[in-house]
């Protein structure tokens, strides 16, 4: 056998050995991960699982629009997609190193140089100088063994750190829907909360007139007209606060989609209606749709390739084996590098490196790995610990706001029966006017009320589902209620003089 051909079987049996030995920790879950309760409530509940495009339950085109927009435009989704692409660069780049490396070469070199003086000597008058050509073409090839796995857990922790970055892009997703969703019904409810402004500081304007009328005829004390003034003052100085919350919101909202502020209240529309769902949720959702949370697999991928990056900083004490060679040709002119069968060049070799003294920078870096693999632990389980706490937390307050949105929608049931009963008193001649007026004043607060209650449930549900890193579908239906209960038309006939 030749020592080419028992080269050529060496180096794949040696490949084939190499990478048998990982000095990697053994995969073992943080123990807050591996002790998670099995759901979320008494019992589990059957068929709960992620769906997609929940926030269309809200029925509202305008907010679909926006939360599509937001998903193409939004900047934080544009940067997080951006370290995608670095990653997986990265990881391409951290496993090429296990393939062998191939490099082509040509040169040529020529030298000349006075015989005078060497061993050759200058005999018989011949030529004084020594010339030569050497022209050469050649493939080089060489690979490291990774005997102790080095170079696999570098390409594995590589892999872990794209998986990671894949989940932050769809952290970044979420966080962009979440936000624009909360926005949105941030400015329906500020929309809402002016115009019931506006309404009231109508009725306490003619709740002025009237009292300044009572005042002249010495019906009414100047403490009464002082109050009722302070009332209306009060209520008209409140505005400008909420039209400037207004504008904040929507240029919050602007920058979401990556526009700027100022740019969306024609788009909007005047009126926005979404619905307000009083979704179901399961009792007893499984805590694996954890799972789905992309906080979550984040931080689980980055406990992975902390760990491999341990087993390959502690392959580093082992030494290393790299075969090389190259395969070529080597002519004294140009036209020979051609002739391959009469000039082919080849090269074989090996070499062993083996640290023996690093001054403690081996073991330095693999207390450096060891060190992050801790923090990569901590931050895992603290992950799953908040995630479990947060859902647990957003049930329980959706539950309560959905309890409360019932007992103030009830309020805006009696309030508006006492308006319209005092409206009919008052054409009846039996209740004064200024009557009228507090039940309609009574009515427009509860409808802020009913707005601002209509508004936290959806920021519960959205809790919710920004919690579970999605939503679940479920076949139980749901009725649909405005979110916003619009302001009362006033119901005089134009009548109403106050007198």
């Amino acid at each position: 056998m030749t020592r080419l051909s028992r080269f050529l079987i060496l180096m794949p049996l040696t490949a084939a050995l190499a990478g048998c030995a990982d000095f990697s920790p053994p995969q073992q879950m943080p123990a807050p991960v591996s002790r998670l309760p099995a759901d979320f409530g008494e019992s589990p509940a059957d068929g709960a699982q992620s769906s997609l495009n929940w926030w269309h339950a809200f029925n509202d085109p305008t907010l679909n629009r926006l939360v599509e927009e937001a998903l193409i435009a939004n900047l934080d989704i544009a940067e997080a997609a951006a370290r995608v692409d670095e990653a997986r660069a990265q990881a391409r780049i951290a496993g090429a190193s296990r393939f062998p490396s191939v490099n082509g070469s040509a040169g040529a070199n020529y030298s000349d140089s006075p015989l005078a003086g060497t061993s050759f000597g200058n005999f018989g008058g011949g030529a004084s100088r020594l010339t030569n050509e050497t022209y050469s073409t050649g493939l080089n090839f060489a690979y490291e063994l990774d005997f102790w796995g080095r170079i696999r857990n570098d390409a594995r922790a590589a892999r872990a750190d794209l998986f990671a970055a894949e989940a932050d892009l769809r952290t970044a997703r979420l966080g962009a829907l979440a936000n624009t969703i909360s926005t949105y019904f941030e400015v329906v409810d500020l929309r809402a909360q002016i115009a019931l402004s506006v309404g009231t500081i109508d009725v306490l304007q003619d709740r002025v007139e009237n009292t300044e009328r009572r005042y002249d005829r010495g019906l009414a004390s100047s403490f009464e007209l002082y109050q009722v003034r302070q009332d209306y003052r009060n209520i008209q100085s409140a505005l400008p606060q909420r039209e400037s919350q207004l504008t904040a919101a929507e240029g919050r909202l602007a920058v979401l989609l990556g526009r700027y502020a100022g740019t969306l209240r024609e788009e909007m529309g005047d009126r926005l209606a979404p619905q307000l769902v009083f979704e179901p949720i399961p009792a007893g959702l499984p805590a694996r749709l954890l799972i789905q949370r992309p906080d979550v697999a984040a931080a689980a991928q980055r406990f992975e390739a902390a760990r491999f990056r341990v087993g390959a900083r502690r392959a580093e004490l082992f030494p290393s084996l790299s075969l090389s060679s190259t395969l070529g040709t080597q002519s004294g002119a140009p036209s020979g590098i051609f002739d391959i069968l009469d000039n082919w060049v080849l090269n074989l070799g090996a070499s062993l490196t083996a640290p023996l003294f690093q001054g403690g920078r081996i073991r330095a870096n693999i207390d450096v790995a060891e060190a992050r693999y801790a923090q990569q632990t901590a931050s895992y389980a603290r992950t799953v610990l908040t995630a479990y706490r947060e859902v647990t937390s957003a049930l329980e307050d959706y539950e309560e706001q959905r309890q409360r949105y019932t007992l103030i929608f009830g309020q805006l049931q009696e309030a508006r029966a006492s308006a319209n009963l005092q409206a009919e008193r008052y054409r009846a001649g039996v209740s004064a006017f200024t009557d009228y007026l507090d039940a309609l004043r009574t009515l427009y607060q509860v409808q802020s009320s009913l707005s601002a209650a209509g508004r936290d449930v959806a920021l519960a549900q959205l809790a919710v589902h920004r919690g579970l890193g999605g939503g679940w579908t479920e076949d139980a239906a749901a009725p649909d209620v405005p979110l916003v209960d619009r302001p009362v038309e006033d119901s005089s006939d134009g009548d109403f003089d106050g007198s």
